[in-house]
């Protein structure tokens, strides 16, 4: 297996690399200390295909692979971990959702204004008291007519007052269990869809994440997204993919905190001499390296899996897993090697280490991968 990137590949890295540090790093600390959703970055994040990465140009999409998704994710998560989880939830979520199965006509209207970044996607699973047991929702869809009808509400929805699309789960036969959950694709400014509280962030906290309320919430019956009864099903394929988009987010995050920690250590002095030259030093960045490059590869042979049409459920479970868990050491261990300055706002230290505990908690928890991966190995 050659996992040496193409020429088009390098030059894809170098494009949203500068990208992200010309355009986003300047209004980093800006956008975490007011939680700004950045929408005036909307538009760029167009222009370079970055919100409809891997969909087709008949959708308004850039048609590049899942490799090049895991790069370009990557890249932005090295600056600004919020922005690039507001990028693979666009992408990895509601827009995959829709990409995966809906119809043509569901494609051309929705697919194809979020692939161009005309619109914003939202998706909810994730309830109050439903999150790991994602099965145990509560909101319901009731046929009336020629429409449905959803009350409930989703909480920790990522874009759940900025979204313009959102795809949202809900119950149409409790009897069926999870069997009983279907997919709907529901738009900004239905009446009886509005947007909740808005959460007040530990990190990343330049990507919006708020409740969503539904209170007879009527939806027509063409806006079911997939089969009947198949939501909760098609939404843990969903997250399948979704998980390599957040496992490239943490090796992006950890990249960046490595980065900040090296060039630290380059600059500051201690007994005479840079603490680059000391062993503890030394190790760490040594170690932190290794990690990186090994979840790397687990994140890539993830994608090439999905680029290549084979199931991968097991080795996204294992690449998040991995990839998040190594991020939060190199999050700790930048803060720690930065001292006292890595506790202060001053340096980029504090904030990957706000923002990297969310990678082992989103798109499912630790526990959830590692519940998955014994799965299949004991199956």
């Amino acid at each position: 297996m050659d996992f040496r990137l193409t020429e088009e590949q390098q030059l894809l890295r170098r494009t949203v690399r500068e990208f992200a540090d010309v355009e986003i790093r300047p209004h980093v600390r800006e956008w975490d200390e007011t939680q700004h959703f950045p929408v005036e970055l909307v538009p760029k994040l167009a222009a370079l295909g970055l919100l409809g990465i891997q969909w087709p140009e008949e959708y308004g999409g850039a048609a590049m692979s899942a490799l090049d998704y895991c790069i370009c994710i990557e890249e932005l998560a090295r600056v600004d971990p919020g922005v690039a989880l507001s990028v693979a939830a666009h992408n990895g979520l509601s827009s995959a959702h829709l990409a995966m199965f809906g119809t043509p006509e569901q494609k051309r209207l929705f697919l194809a204004p979020l692939a161009r970044g005309e619109k914003i996607g939202a998706w909810g699973l994730t309830e109050a008291s439903s999150g790991s047991d994602a099965a145990g929702m509560k909101t319901t869809a009731t046929r009336a007519g020629d429409a449905w009808v959803l009350n409930g509400s989703k909480h920790f929805t990522t874009h759940g007052r900025v979204g313009d699309v959102m795809v949202a789960m809900a119950v149409t036969d409790r009897s069926a269990g999870p069997k009983g959950i279907s997919a709907f694709v529901i738009e900004r400014g239905t009446p009886g869809m509005t947007p909740g509280k808005k959460e007040d962030k530990l990190g990343m906290r330049a990507s919006d994440t708020s409740e969503v309320v539904f209170d007879n919430c009527r939806v027509p019956a063409d806006r079911m997204l997939g089969a009947e009864g198949q939501g909760f099903v098609n939404a843990m394929q969903v997250l399948d993919a979704g998980r390599i988009g957040i496992a490239a987010l943490s090796v992006g995050l950890a990249q960046g905190a490595y980065e900040a920690s090296l060039s630290y250590a380059h600059e500051r002095t201690a007994f005479g001499k840079t603490i680059d030259r000391f062993q503890a030093i030394q190790w760490k960045l040594a170690d932190n390296a290794t990690r990186i490059e090994a979840a790397r590869l687990m994140t890539y042979r993830a994608a090439t899996l999905k680029d290549r049409g084979e199931r991968m459920t097991l080795e996204s479970a294992m690449a998040k897993l991995y990839a998040s868990e190594i991020a939060v050491q190199a999050a700790d261990d930048c803060v720690q090697i930065h001292g006292g300055y890595g506790f202060v706002k001053d340096y980029p230290a504090e904030k990957f280490f706000r923002d990297v505990k969310l990678t082992t908690i989103g798109e499912g928890t630790s526990e959830i991968q590692r519940l998955v991966i014994a799965r299949h190995l004991l199956s």
